[in-house]
């Protein structure tokens, strides 16, 4: 059997003597007070075995990795019917472009662009009383630990300066694929981003999408063999914006990042890997993140190619 364990902790002590290049996400004032050092991974294999290191039980903002899982939810409830509302195809824009959504007649490109989660948000607002409930019970029934909440100093943050998001909702509202009021959609969207996570519970987290849409004890069901197919699918092209490409030429897994410096990579019945290093490169991914993963994947040769 591969030590993962050793693995993970020589690949994270060379990194630590490596320069971290790269900055935090100023432009979210919280997250511009964040330790720009911290360093954090945290793997877990189907069989539950834990391997870690560095700052893997400190919690940090999930911010774009949550997109993941209201993409799910709604999926879950709405099946094909969701891809009229928005596509599955890589934008090759930041995640927060404007230009494509005109010429796109308010249809965002895929789901894990802002404009895109601010659609899914407003479908799970459609499909659910409370939808917040809905989306942080769920992160804590994966987890199997209740101690994931949402961070109010994050959302006002995010809020206070959240200007090309109100663009983006605005516009869709205009071409009739926002349903509800912007402000509250919006709302709903800074809350899911704030919500702090550790390295261990994000990698127990997409445990369900290692196990083909079921929960990593078996007891729950969150989606079909098929439709965890399609997510996995979608983060392989998707889950880094306009670096999506790259991510998948260098480290050849399903992935999603956040601007906190999260990245969560899944192995397809065999892992889920979370990474946390809050440097991000020009492209708004975590520096060190991408470091660690290409070096996994180059010495286990565990990806999906």
């Amino acid at each position: 059997m591969m030590d993962f364990g050793k693995i993970i902790d020589h690949i994270y002590q060379q990194l630590l003597l490596e320069k971290n290049l790269g900055q935090v996400a100023g432009y979210i004032p919280e997250l511009a007070t964040v330790d720009s050092e911290k360093f954090g991974v945290c793997l877990i294999n189907t069989d539950n075995q834990c391997f870690s290191a560095g700052d893997w039980q400190e919690q940090f903002s999930i911010q774009s990795i949550v997109k993941v899982v209201t993409l799910s939810l709604a999926y879950q409830k709405l099946d094909a019917q969701l891809w009229q509302r928005v596509g599955v195809e890589p934008s090759g824009t930041p995640f927060n472009n404007l230009s494509r959504l005109e010429s796109d007649y308010g249809i965002p490109r895929n789901p894990f662009s802002n404009a895109g989660a601010i659609v899914v948000c407003d479908v799970l607002m459609e499909l659910f009383s409370d939808p917040r409930e809905v989306v942080i019970s769920m992160l804590r029934t994966l987890a199997a630990d209740d101690d994931i909440n949402f961070t109010q100093a994050i959302a006002a943050s995010e809020k206070s300066e959240g200007y090309r998001n109100m663009a983006l909702a605005y516009f869709m509202k205009s071409m009739g694929n926002i349903k509800h009021e912007v402000e509250d959609v919006l709302d709903f969207y800074f809350d899911v981003c704030s919500i702090a996570v550790s390295c261990e519970q994000l990698a127990r987290i997409f445990m369900y999408l290692a196990k083909h849409g079921r929960s990593a004890d078996g007891k729950y069901s969150y989606l079909s063999e098929g439709q965890a197919k399609r997510i996995n699918a979608i983060m392989l092209t998707c889950g880094f914006y306009d670096e999506a490409g790259d991510f998948a030429f260098r480290v050849g897994l399903p992935g999603k990042s956040g601007v906190g410096g999260g990245i969560v990579a899944v192995m397809p019945g065999e892992f889920s890997l979370a990474v946390w290093s809050p440097r991000l490169n020009e492209k708004g991914n975590s520096y060190r993140g991408l470091r660690f993963l290409e070096h996994f994947t180059d010495a286990t040769e565990r990806t999906i190619f």
